[in-house]
């Protein structure tokens, strides 16, 4: 982040950028921080208090962030004021699947409010999932506009998804073929939207609020209903590619002579790690990962461990090619991946203290996401909350 600067005269518009500059960095360190004083506000950005004041005043009266008194025990003098995301500064946050949407209400802050998943009895098409967003939205709407600051709304994609307008390229598992999703949903909500792949936006939140936030080299791998999606995080950026397809190692392969991928490809990972073979196992028709996870835990059968080692033998494959390609300094298991790292971390760890080049290695460690089941929705409300960080002045 470029810290910010003082007005130094000249015309009106230099001053106004600067000071919609100011504006975004204050903000967005609140925003990641959940919460700073004001002391600390002039300290990092080297503005000075009177400014610091100015710019959070404008913020309270965009209602993006609110102000209360620090906590004064075992201080010395009078205690700095607090500057908070305001919680009914909100994002709708959506992520279709095969068997369900799930659709969420996020503060500022990465404070999830409400999650509700709605199953479905097929996979739905990109306007049947629409519509069905769509009216639960209509049923919040009255909410949404009376109570809340709605910036917009966040999509993650089980997919490719073109960075630039939200396209969905190609989302195999919902058979998705160049669906203007995003554009789809702001002509049925009246909302902004923008839509990216999932696992994109759970590395996303994973180095906002999560087990990423002081790591600037990290893989995040996602295990859905839907199937297998990473995102990288490299020198403290995105890297997304040329569209913004990246990290897609769920393609990746791992078994030469594996079945057909819904992809066209055979032997990806996501054919041999699926979430589905683990809930017959464990006799359960549909669960969430939490759910998942308390069912293989209490399990007993020698065929369960079974099929989750088998699965956990493919993803080191995975993850050993990852690391040799990418050099990360951490790996984060989100969804049903770290169920199955839940239940027998030792064989995972074996495999990447072996099996990646010794260099790339030394410094690797593996770790569940620390945001669990709120992961994608936090990951989806940061990516509307964006336009806001970059220009509050726009809303």
């Amino acid at each position: 982040m470029t810290l910010a600067t003082e007005p130094q005269g000249g015309r009106g518009n230099s001053n106004d950028h600067v000071r919609r500059h100011n504006l975004s960095v204050v903000l967005t360190l609140v925003h990641r921080s959940r919460g700073m004083s004001r002391a600390q506000l002039t300290k990092l950005t080297g503005l000075n208090r009177s400014t610091i004041a100015a710019l959070v005043g404008e913020l309270v009266e965009r209602r993006l962030v609110i102000e209360g008194e620090a906590n004064s025990r075992n201080q010395v003098g009078r205690p700095s004021p607090v500057v908070r995301p305001d919680p009914l500064a909100v994002a709708v946050a959506i992520n279709p699947e095969i068997d369900a949407i799930t659709i969420g209400l996020v503060g500022l802050g990465g404070g999830v409010i409400s999650a509700t998943r709605y199953p479905t009895e097929r996979e739905l098409t990109a306007r049947e999932a629409v519509e069905l967003c769509g009216g639960v939205i209509d049923s919040l709407r009255a909410d949404l506009d009376t109570n809340y600051r709605t910036i917009g709304i966040g999509v993650a994609v089980p997919g490719l998804v073109r960075e630039s307008d939200g396209l969905v390229r190609l989302a195999p598992h919902l058979a998705w073929v160049d669906e203007p999703l995003a554009e789809m949903l702001e002509e049925r909500t009246g909302y902004s939207v923008v839509a990216g792949n999932d696992a994109h936006l759970g590395a996303l939140a994973e180095s906002t609020f999560g087990e990423g936030r002081e790591v600037s080299d990290f893989l995040y791998l996602n295990g859905g209903a839907s199937g297998i999606g990473g995102g990288v995080i490299a020198a403290g950026q995105p890297l997304s590619g040329a569209a913004g397809y990246a990290g897609e190692l769920g393609h990746t392969l791992v078994n030469s002579l594996g079945i057909p991928c819904h992809c066209g490809a055979s032997g990806c990972l996501e054919t041999e790690v699926k979430r589905a073979p683990l809930l017959a196992l464990v006799g359960l028709a549909d669960a969430d990962a939490d759910e998942l996870e308390r069912a293989l835990l209490a399990s007993t059968s020698p065929v369960v461990r079974a099929e989750v080692d088998r699965q956990l033998d493919f993803l080191g494959v995975a993850l050993r090619n990852a690391v040799n390609t990418l050099n990360p300094r951490l790996v984060i298991l989100g969804g049903f991946l770290a169920t199955l790292y839940a239940v027998n971390p030792g064989r995972l760890d074996e495999a990447l203290a072996t099996q990646p080049l010794r260099a790339s290695r030394e410094s690797l460690r593996v770790s569940r996401a620390s945001l669990g089941s709120r992961l994608l929705m936090i990951g989806a409300a940061e990516l509307a909350f964006e336009a806001v960080l970059a220009d509050p002045t726009a809303f």
